[in-house]
């Protein structure tokens, strides 16, 4: 986790500004009313320049790929399951991009990414100010929030084990805004077919839901990672024929409950489902998005999540939209603590063969 900058003192900002006025650059309005006192920020420029985020990351993350077959993979430590967290060349370019990209254009605005590493921020290159048409339709200027209250979360590049293994559909780049900790701008951008859903609360979307969702045997989307396990657990909250689609990157799956084409949304699921601890830069733009198609992004037992600082959530989390939110969450309320059951019994069973000294112990069955 990186929090970028540190905000000026306003005297300073603002004779910052007029150099940069002098000099031919781009200085934007909401920087022009932090400068007076002010540090007000306009949506609709947070959600354009979230787009432009992404879509640059984006631009990395397909460019190192692309380059050839040494994406300088590594080891950066490991899940809570055991899993292997890997970083490439992808992780890093994308990182500096937006990271760079926030820094130049809003100075001091706290920014959290999954990545982070010494090399400085290039501070050269500021966003254009260019709102895409979409969005100039749709969101109107003059709704502004203060910079105090806002904290950028960008994924750089989501399902990097997937993306090392050439499973490209999987891959996103994210970007959400939280204001007072509640996800209110999300850019999910898919850089290997060039798609971008976007959305800010309370004023629209680029997608929209599906007409229908099956409510009686709903489609899990879940981690490949452990897709065995989360069956067994939904089958007891809704069944024995309950559909399981294992995928990788929280941004994909919460496309998967969107009325996107299968061209470019291969699979499509009704609920979202994780039961293990997950990072709050995976799913802040997946939570703003559904919340502003009316849809709910929740832990297992039906809390809200917050977005203010704290880069984890333990508690698991239920994703949907066109469902009763309500009656998923009584299905799946307590599984992440069964599961933390089952974890616990199986390290008894581990430290149990490891003492004594037993040489093949057959876990095979514990899924």
């Amino acid at each position: 986790m990186a929090a970028l900058g540190r905000r000026l003192p306003r005297p300073a900002l603002a004779l910052l500004l007029l150099l940069l006025a002098a000099c031919g650059f781009l200085v934007l309005p909401s920087l022009l009313s932090a400068a007076g006192g002010g540090q007000q920020l306009d949506l609709r420029e947070l959600l354009a320049l979230s787009v432009a985020a992404a879509e640059a990351g984006g631009r990395r993350v397909r460019a190192v790929h692309e380059a050839g077959p040494d994406l300088q993979q590594r080891t950066k430590g490991q899940t809570q399951e055991g899993a292997e967290e890997l970083l490439t060349a992808g992780d890093l370019q994308s990182h500096r991009c937006m990271a760079s990209l926030w820094a130049s254009t809003f100075p001091g605005i706290r920014v959290i990414s999954e990545e982070h590493d010494e090399a400085a921020l290039d501070l050269s290159e500021p966003w254009d100010g260019k709102i895409p048409l979409d969005i100039q339709e749709m969101v109107p200027s003059g709704q502004t929030v203060s910079m105090e209250s806002v904290t950028i979360w960008i994924d750089p590049l989501d399902a990097t084990q997937e993306y090392t293994e050439g499973l490209l559909s999987y891959v996103t780049t994210m970007v959400c805004v939280a204001v007072d900790g509640k996800p209110v701008i999300g850019v999910i951008h898919k850089p290997f077919s060039g798609f971008t859903a976007w959305a800010l609360v309370g004023h629209g979307a680029n997608v929209s839901a599906r007409d229908s969702y099956d409510k009686k045997s709903p489609r899990l989307i879940v981690s490949r990672s452990h897709a065995g396990t989360v069956r067994t657990f939904s089958q007891k909250a809704f069944g024995t024929n309950v559909n399981i689609i294992p995928a990788g990157g929280a941004g994909y799956k919460v496309l998967s409950l969107l009325n996107l084409n299968t061209a470019e949304q291969p699979d499509q699921a009704d609920a979202y489902l994780h039961i293990t601890f997950i990072k709050k830069w995976d799913i802040c733009a997946g939570n703003a998005v559904l919340s502003a198609l009316g849809g709910h992004m929740t832990t297992l037992d039906g809390k809200d999540i917050d977005y203010l600082d704290s880069p984890g959530n333990k508690e698991g989390l239920i994703a949907s939209v066109g469902l009763d939110h309500l009656e998923l969450v009584k299905k799946v309320s307590g599984l992440e603590e069964q599961f933390a059951e089952m974890e616990r019994a199986l390290d008894l069973e581990l430290e149990f063969c490891c003492h004594h000294l037993i040489p093949v112990c057959d876990l095979g069955q514990i899924t």
